[in-house]
């Protein structure tokens, strides 16, 4: 906490000033003025306060001493266990820009482009509780200097015979990329951090345990060598195609590639050593069902990322309203055959069957937080030889799909069943050809009724999808299993 000079009072930081603002006299400091004793001392290190949730395990960290009664990670509405801690100073921190009544605002517009969202999400007392945390990231500089030497080759048909012409290029290189942030927390979510990405660091300010009075932050927990070479992959990258893109080179192939090894030793890459550093986010939970849904606000361009679910009945009103129109037209423009309507059928059914297999491949990686190498890395740190370090995979093997879909009722697969036996219908009654019109129509009404089954499905499990489960943290507390 941080006492106002002139009443004793709580400082926090003001968002709209970008000063140290007092709520009761109203008071302003710069933040570099206002330090605790231990503040003033050149260290790499600060107190802060750290609460972990008793039932996820979730931690954040705070420079007040009030009580937190929610956690932020899995919807709890609990006293989070708090004690005193000393962490590493961050280099840099991106302060607040948007207020919380702009992040609400930003918020409630990307909810009107949703009309099917439950009400509740749009309750007060849900868009209310919007919580201020700087999360923790990784920031990597980049540089490229030194002489360069690609080979490439150009190759062309003249009369009957295809030549070949190689040649050397060389040249001299100077590039720098810097900033080049990913997300340091296990408990945010690698996709959720991509989804409000980018932070314009031209806003960065020296860090200073002032800037988080008022707000909260998480606790950074992953190892800085987790995305080094992606930070190295993307300053490749670009310093490739900005040479394919030179005029003399535009028709040459270069015959090293993107390969990333190659490639840092063509152009002589050189990571410096990551720095810490925060950056502004506004974070919601919503809990239902044993799940949990995030709505996260970039805290500098209020740009937002939600997990919106779908209302069913909302969306069956819905399509029933367009359903009637649609059906006119169709009627007043179009003759249907009933092979035709048969055909129809069988092609929506082997549709909708794949759109609720690619639904479940989603779901599958993001209940097993396949794709967040951070997380990952947490979990496998008890096994060195499992540390991730490399992208992971994305496709899922076939048996452990079926293993992961028995697993648990939100993941069975009635409504792959409903459409494979629509689509076996509809293909055994067009390969029978019988002379009977009676026979397609119901056929066809066989199949429209497995298909709309499937599509109930699809809706449920989007709303799994846009869920997630409760986390569950390696800390201390996590007893709350649902």
């Amino acid at each position: 906490m941080y006492e106002c000079p002139n009443c004793g009072s709580n400082l926090k930081f003001d968002i709209p000033s970008q000063l140290l603002k007092c709520d009761y006299c109203q008071t302003t400091q710069d933040p570099y003025d206002i330090t605790k004793a231990q503040d003033a001392e050149e260290n790499d290190v600060f107190d802060v306060t750290v609460f972990t949730c008793p039932q996820c395990g979730g931690e954040i960290m705070s420079t007040d001493t009030s009580v937190a009664e929610f956690c932020s990670f899995c919807g709890a509405s609990t006293i989070l266990q708090s004690r005193v801690s000393r962490q590493l100073r961050p280099a840099h921190i991106i302060p607040f820009r948007q207020t919380k009544d702009a992040c609400k605002k930003a918020f409630i517009a990307r909810m009107k482009r949703s009309p099917f969202t439950p009400d509740e999400l749009k309750d007060e007392k849900h868009i209310d509780s919007f919580r201020g945390i700087y999360m923790p990231y990784w920031s990597y500089d980049i540089s490229q200097k030194g002489p360069v030497l690609l080979k490439g080759e150009k190759s062309y048909r003249k009369g009957d015979y295809n030549y070949t012409d190689h040649y050397d290029l060389s040249g001299q290189i100077d590039a720098e990329y810097n900033n080049l942030s990913y997300d340091a927390s296990s408990s945010f979510d690698d996709d959720i951090s991509a989804r409000i990405a980018p932070f314009d660091v031209r806003d960065k300010k020296e860090f200073t345990p002032s800037f988080l009075s008022g707000f909260y932050a998480d606790t950074a927990d992953v190892d800085s060598e987790i995305y080094k070479n992606d930070a190295i992959e993307i300053a490749n990258s670009t310093s490739y195609d900005n040479i394919r893109r030179v005029k003399a080179f535009s028709d040459v192939h270069l015959t090293g590639g993107r390969n990333s090894f190659s490639m840092t030793t063509a152009f002589h890459t050189f990571c410096e050593p990551p720095r810490r550093v925060m950056y502004p986010v506004w974070f919601m939970s919503y809990r239902k069902n044993g799940r949990v849904a995030y709505a996260t606000v970039n805290g500098q361009t209020g740009k937002v990322a939600a997990d919106l679910p779908i209302d069913l009945k909302k969306y069956v009103a819905g399509s029933a309203v367009l359903a009637v129109p649609i059906f006119l037209l169709l009627n007043l423009f179009f003759t249907i055959l009933p092979k035709t309507v048969l055909g129809f059928s069988g092609f929506l059914a082997m549709a909708t069957l794949f759109i609720y297999l690619t639904e479940m491949s989603k779901i599958y990686h993001r209940d097993r937080r396949t794709c967040d190498r951070g997380y990952l890395y947490r979990q496998s740190l008890a096994d060195e030889s499992k540390k991730q370090r490399k992208k992971p995979d994305s496709s899922v093997p076939l048996k452990d799909l079926i293993s992961f879909c028995s697993s648990d009722r939100n993941y069975r697969l009635g409504g792959a069943l409903s459409s494979l036996a629509a689509a076996a219908v509809a293909a055994a009654v067009w390969l029978l050809n019988p002379v009977s019109d009676l026979w397609y129509y119901a056929a066809a009404i066989f199949s429209f009724g497995g298909i709309l089954f499937t599509v109930m499905e699809i809706i449920r499990k989007y709303n799994v999808l846009a869920t997630r489960r409760l986390p569950q943290f390696d800390r201390t507390g996590g007893d709350d299993r649902a």
